[in-house]
């Protein structure tokens, strides 16, 4: 089948339009583009058609963070996931309001999951910690350096950015989002949106850091009254600075609503090299 033409925009009736010549890479800008693109995994994914053989490794690559983060996951029992910001220091009022709700979580006997980094990933593991509960993240490689916070019994490495998100949702029977910037952003959309669209059950989800929302609360509203969302879609949400009614939602929209056994972790097996989650309470 022959390739379709393609044709340029043709122009507005009245204009007049010149033929401007088009400006070819250098093979130094070349050189810098592709080494920029193999720097990272995503970097190459995303920056469009490869090579069929790169692609083909490409897949490779996403299909190997998958399953290293379902050996590393698979054993940590139910968890709550924890979303937020990597730039709060353990002195701002965020982090030690993360530091609180990882400690109730934990207390409750669910699993503390986060992205593994510092700031309020920090906290929420670092709270789990406190209360001697279990603690796993999920990292990203990044072109700074992100290590994992040291409050962790368990951490995984991704590559890709989306197999990291799909990670720490799904393992988590209920999401708190704490201040943050657009990856939390991002986090909290993407569950917003697997919730209203059906494709993951009504999980609990609860934003905390009230003077920090305001505007996005609005926006929320406005949405509403444009008709782009439901009045059911805000029902998904708890607002509230309260780890008590924190907890008391999460109680409430995810322990009862499953019938959850939070205690339940799945054995093991010695034969495949699996090894049960150490620090577990």
């Amino acid at each position: 089948m022959p390739s379709p033409i393609l044709l340029d925009r043709e122009p507005e009736p009245g204009t007049v339009t010149t033929s401007a010549p088009v400006t070819q890479a250098s093979p130094a800008e070349i050189h810098a583009d592709e080494k920029f693109c193999n720097q990272l995994e995503d970097r190459a994914l995303l920056g469009g058609p490869n090579r069929r053989l790169r692609d083909l490794q490409l897949l490779y690559s996403v299909a190997k963070d998958f399953i290293l983060g379902f050996r590393a996951l698979h054993f940590v029992g139910p968890c709550i996931t924890v979303f937020g910001s990597a730039r709060f220091q353990e002195n701002h009022p965020y982090y030690k309001l993360a530091r609180d709700m990882g400690r109730a979580i934990a207390e409750m006997g669910f699993t503390v999951l986060t992205g593994g980094g510092p700031g309020i990933m920090e906290a929420a593991n670092r709270g789990a910690k406190d209360a001697g509960g279990r603690s796993v993240g999920c990292n990203i490689r990044l072109p700074f350096e992100q290590i994992h916070n040291p409050y962790l019994d368990r951490w995984v490495t991704m590559e890709h950015f989306f197999v990291r998100k799909t990670l720490l949702i799904k393992y988590s029977y209920g999401f708190v989002i704490m201040p943050g910037g657009f990856g939390t952003m991002d986090e909290m959309f993407e569950a917003l949106t697997l919730i209203q669209t059906k494709k993951l059950k009504s999980f609990p989800i609860v934003i905390m850091g009230s003077d920090f929302w305001p505007e996005m609360r609005h926006f929320m509203d406005h949405m509403l009254k444009g008709a782009t969302i439901s009045p059911e879609d805000l029902d998904l949400i708890k607002w509230t600075d309260s780890v008590d009614e924190a907890v008391a939602h999460l109680q409430d929209k995810a322990v009862k609503q499953f019938g959850l056994r939070r205690h339940h972790i799945p054995a093991s097996s010695t034969l495949l090299g699996e090894k049960p989650l150490e620090g577990a309470h």
